[in-house]
C-alpha cells in the first residue's frame, strides 16, 4: 500500500511488557492501513504515548513524556494518551496535560485507526475519550499479533486483567477482571511467531496461573503449554511469568520438567514473607506452600531459576516483620530477587489502611532486603563457573556479545558478556569463566574456524540490540 500524507505515526511504550504487547498490535493495525512508523516525532502525523499508570513513578514518567509532547506539538497533530494511566484518569489526564487530543483506554486499543478518524474528524477542536467502563472485549483481531517481538523473543500475552483482590494493586480498576484468550488463538499466534525466527516465547498475563479459568478450564496453563509444545515443537525457550502463590500445581510443575522446551525458570511474585503482612495484603499468606512449591520445583527441575519480588514498607509493616522477610530471603536463597517500595494508590484498599510509614524507613529497608540478597546471587552465580550454559545473542560491540541464558528473562534478570563478536539471535554454547553479582562472563565453546586455520568469531551478522 502506497504511503500518503498524514500517515506517520510516532508511538511511544511505557511500562511492563503487556503494555509493549498492546503497543505492537496498535502498531501492526496502523500499518495495516497504510501508516508508517517515524522515530521523529516531529515528522509525524498522530502522536500515541501507551501510558504507565501502575505507581507513581510511572505515572509521573507518563505525565513527562506527554507533557513533553504537547509543548513541541505542530498544527495539524493529533497528540493521543492510550494505556493504563488513560484508563485510570480519562478527563483528568487532559487536565494535566493541555494539548491531548485523545484519551483511548486499556480496553480499546484494538479501535486506534476508528479513533485517529474521529478525531479528524471533530468539528471542535475539544479532546475525545473513549474509555467505555465496560470490561474487556473477548476480541481477537485477524491478522493482528497479540505479541510484542524483541530479536529473537517474544512476549505472548495470553490473558489480560485480574480477579485477584490484592489490596494495594490499581490493576483490577485498569483492565478490569481477567479474560483469557483462546488457546486456539494463541497456538496459532505461536506457529507464526515461531515462523517468523522467534527462538523463545515469554507467556505474560497480570497472573499466567489463573489462565482459562473464565474459560471453563481448570488448571488450563498446562494445557495451553503442552499445546504450544505439540504446535510449535522446534522453539528453544518458553518462559513463564508471573504465577501467583498458591496456584502453581502439581501438575504444571510435572509439564514444566518433562518438556525440554519449557524453560526451567518461574516467576512467582510473592511480595513478603511475615503471613501478618500478606493478610494486610491480601494476598495468600500460606508460607508453608511457598516452602513446600519450592522445594517440589528444585527436586523436579534441579537447576531450576526461582525469581519473586518484594513490596517494603507496606503500611503497618513492623520492624520484626520486615526482619522475617529478610529471614524468609535467606532461608530460600531465590535466585533472583526484584524488590519494589510500597507506593500509595488510591483507590485501592491499601491506600485507607492505618501505618503509612515515611519514604527514607522504605528506602532503608529496601537497602536492606537488597544487600541480603546479593551475596546469594553472587554465590549462586559463582556455582556456575566452568559449566557449559546455552546463550542467546542478543547485542554485540567492541570485540565482545551480550547474552541471556534459560535463568534470565529480558530486561529484568542478568546478562552474559561473552569474548568476541557473534551472530545476533543465535544460541550458542558458552563455557562461563567469571561470576559477578548479577551477570556472568564466558566464552564460546568450539568457535568456528575461519580459513586460515585459526579459530575466532564470524563477523556479527546485525547490529547491536542494546
Amino acid at each position: 500500500m502506497s504511503r500518503r500524507a498524514g500517515r506517520r505515526y510516532h508511538l511511544i511504550t511505557l511500562g511492563c511488557a503487556k503494555n509493549a504487547v498492546d503497543s505492537a498490535s496498535m502498531a501492526q493495525l496502523l500499518e495495516g492501513a497504510g501508516y508508517e512508523a517515524t522515530e521523529r516525532p516531529g515528522r509525524a502525523d498522530v502522536l500515541i504515548v501507551n501510558t504507565c499508570g501502575f505507581i507513581e513513578a510511572a505515572r509521573q514518567e507518563s505525565l513527562r513524556v506527554l507533557r513533553e509532547l504537547a509543548a513541541r506539538k505542530k498544527k495539524g497533530q493529533l497528540l493521543i494518551a492510550a494505556g493504563c494511566l488513560a484508563q485510570r484518569w480519562g478527563a483528568r489526564l487532559v487536565e494535566e496535560v493541555p494539548g491531548i487530543d485523545g484519551v483511548i483506554g486499556t480496553r480499546r486499543w484494538m479501535d486506534i485507526l476508528e479513533f485517529i478518524e474521529a478525531l479528524r474528524g471533530r468539528s471542535a477542536p475539544e479532546p475525545l475519550f473513549h474509555i467505555p467502563d465496560e470490561g474487556p472485549i473477548r476480541r481477537e483481531e485477524r491478522g493482528v499479533l497479540r505479541a510484542a517481538v524483541q530479536g529473537a523473543s517474544a512476549y505472548l500475552k495470553i490473558a489480560d486483567g485480574c480477579r485477584r483482590p490484592c489490596a494495594f494493586c490499581a490493576i483490577p480498576l485498569i483492565k478490569g477482571p481477567a479474560v483469557s484468550r483462546p488457546p486456539e488463538a494463541i497456538w496459532a499466534e505461536a506457529r507464526r511467531l515461531v515462523d517468523q525466527g522467534v527462538r523463545e516465547l515469554i507467556l505474560i498475563a497480570q497472573d499466567t496461573t489463573d489462565y482459562g479459568h473464565d474459560l471453563g478450564m481448570r488448571d488450563g496453563l498446562p494445557t495451553l503449554i503442552e499445546g504450544l509444545v505439540q504446535r510449535v515443537p522446534e522453539v528453544k525457550w518458553i518462559r513463564i511469568m508471573y504465577a501467583y502463590p498458591g496456584a502453581v500445581s502439581d501438575r504444571l510443575i510435572e509439564v514444566m520438567a518433562r518438556y525440554p522446551q519449557v524453560a526451567h525458570y518461574l516467576d512467582i511474585p510473592l511480595q513478603h514473607g511475615h503471613p501478618a503482612v500478606l493478610r494486610r495484603m491480601r494476598r495468600p499468606a500460606n508460607i508453608e506452600w511457598v516452602y513446600r512449591t519450592v522445594e517440589k520445583l528444585r527436586r523436579a527441575m534441579p537447576d531450576i531459576a526461582l525469581r519473586t519480588t518484594f513490596i517494603v514498607g507496606y503500611p503497618g509493616e513492623t520492624e520484626e516483620e520486615f526482619e522475617a522477610l529478610l529471614r524468609f530471603v535467606w532461608d530460600l536463597e531465590f535466585d533472583r530477587v526484584g524488590c519494589f517500595t510500597y507506593s500509595y494508590e488510591p483507590e485501592t484498599p491499601s491506600a485507607r489502611q492505618p501505618g503509612h510509614l515515611p519514604e527514607e524507613v522504605k528506602q532503608e529497608r529496601y537497602e536492606r532486603l537488597m544487600a541480603a540478597q546479593q551475596p546469594i546471587s553472587l554465590r549462586k552465580n559463582q556455582a556456575l563457573v566452568g559449566k557449559t550454559l546455552e546463550v542467546l545473542i542478543e547485542g554485540v560491540g567492541d570485540g565482545l556479545s551480550v547474552g541471556r541464558t534459560y535463568r534470565d528473562a529480558p530486561e529484568i534478570d542478568g546478562l552474559v558478556l561473552v569474548e568476541g563478536e557473534w551472530p545476533v539471535g543465535q544460541f550458542l554454547p558458552v563455557r562461563i569463566t567469571g561470576a559477578m553479582t548479577y551477570d556472568l562472563i564466558g566464552v564460546v565453546v568450539n568457535p568456528i574456524s575461519s580459513p586460515d586455520g585459526s579459530s575466532r568469531p564470524p563477523r556479527a551478522t546485525r547490529e547491536p540490540s542494546r
